[in-house]
């Protein structure tokens, strides 16, 4: 496949951080996306959630699923834009390696634990994961992932993460852009998120398509639907409206990308990261449109009742798991004991916290209601 000028290519790329030999009959891009696919943190995102607790059903958007979603949206968006598809599919599949369990109510626990050491944010804990964390080469620590990947991995980072990072984090301090791929990866994710998070939150009756009809996005491809299909009711209605809406935000953001990439003519992925803009996003119409329903979930899914329990209780699993496990590190299992140790006589007790901060963001939602019970129910003795 012949790339646009400003696509990344393995000749443009800055490479791993331990240099390997060439893969036979792949590229470098598909060799990090099959690691990230092989890796036990891909495998534990079928049991993590986005909303709603894992156990709550199975027909619910897990972090799993969600990452296939980004992947199709961005391996699609990308060949449309001359592209690197490979790069932009590992990119999407690897952006929630990090996430802890109960999504992101899950993520402000432990960052509120892990104040003082750092805090806690599951962007950074994704490339922690790659780095780092992945125990599978002999050798090489992580996954050892080209640059690329790893810059489209690490979406945003504060000044004083980024001083800590080396490459990945220098356009952080100097203000440069990622390569389209990330780009697209990223808008790839907010697609996906805000449009299955409808789907979900209506087949959980948490919102309503009363409720939705009030949102023009959502309003917009209803009447659509209903002038189209007018006997066209339940999940296939449901169905047929999110799909359009997919569509319709997709091909905003191709054309708007497009006329971007034309009015500019970046010579080459250098250029991109120069330019002081993103270069994918979506028109203005659409950018609102987003927002309008971001804000609707925001409001109508994310603090619904029901939610916020959910949410309170997954925070208090958190919070204790991490007081237990601090405490008294004897509890953790022998290999996360080592870890505490040595990352203890390092960094001194950011070292321990940051080894416990690992292990529960590693746990899927059934694993650390487990490891709770186990812990602080008496009839639980194993």
């Amino acid at each position: 496949m012949s790339f646009a000028p400003y696509a990344v290519t393995e000749k443009s790329s800055r490479g791993r951080r331990q240099p390997e030999s060439a893969p036979l009959y792949r590229s470098e891009y598909q060799r990090d996306r099959d690691r990230i696919v092989h890796s036990s943190a891909f495998r534990r995102l079928e049991y993590k959630t986005q909303v709603f607790v894992n156990h709550e059903g199975d027909m619910f958007r897990t972090r799993l699923t969600h990452s296939i979603e980004v992947a199709q949206i961005g391996r699609a968006t990308a060949r449309a834009l001359g592209l690197n598809e490979d790069l932009t599919e590992a990119i999407s599949l690897a952006h929630d390696l990090g996430h802890t369990p109960f999504g992101h109510a899950g993520q402000d626990a432990l960052n509120r634990c892990m104040q003082g050491h750092g805090g806690f944010e599951h962007n950074l804990q994704s490339l922690r994961v790659v780095d780092e964390l992945e125990q599978r080469y002999a050798d090489f620590t992580g996954l050892n992932l080209t640059f690329e990947t790893r810059e489209g991995i690490l979406k945003h980072c504060s000044r004083a993460n980024a001083e800590q990072l080396g490459d990945v984090g220098e356009r952080f301090l100097t203000g440069r852009r990622p390569a389209l791929e990330a780009q697209i990866a990223n808008v790839a994710d907010a697609i996906a998120y805000n449009n299955h998070d409808v789907d979900d939150g209506l087949r959980a009756g948490l919102i309503t398509i009363e409720q939705l009809c009030k949102v023009t996005i959502f309003a917009n491809q209803h009447q659509e639907v209903l002038e189209r299909y007018p006997g066209l009711e339940g999940r296939r209605l449901i169905h047929e409206i999110i799909r359009r809406m997919i569509n319709h935000q997709v091909v905003d953001l191709l054309r708007t990308s497009k006329q971007l990439l034309a009015a500019t003519a970046p010579a080459d992925v250098e250029a991109v990261r120069d330019h002081p803009e993103a270069l994918i996003r979506f028109s203005a119409t659409m950018q609102e449109e987003h927002l309008e329903l971001k804000r609707f979930l925001h409001e109508n899914l994310y603090r619904h009742y029901r939610v916020h329990r959910m949410s309170v209780k997954a925070q208090r699993m958190v919070q204790d798991l991490f007081n237990a496990l601090f405490d008294d590190p004897r509890l953790l299992p022998p290999e996360h004991q080592n870890r505490v140790g040595t990352l203890e006589r390092e960094l001194g007790e950011s070292g321990r916290a940051r080894a416990v901060a690992d292990y529960i963001a590693g746990m899927t939602d059934r694993f650390a209601i487990s490891e709770h019970q186990k812990l602080f129910r008496a009839n639980e003795l194993t």
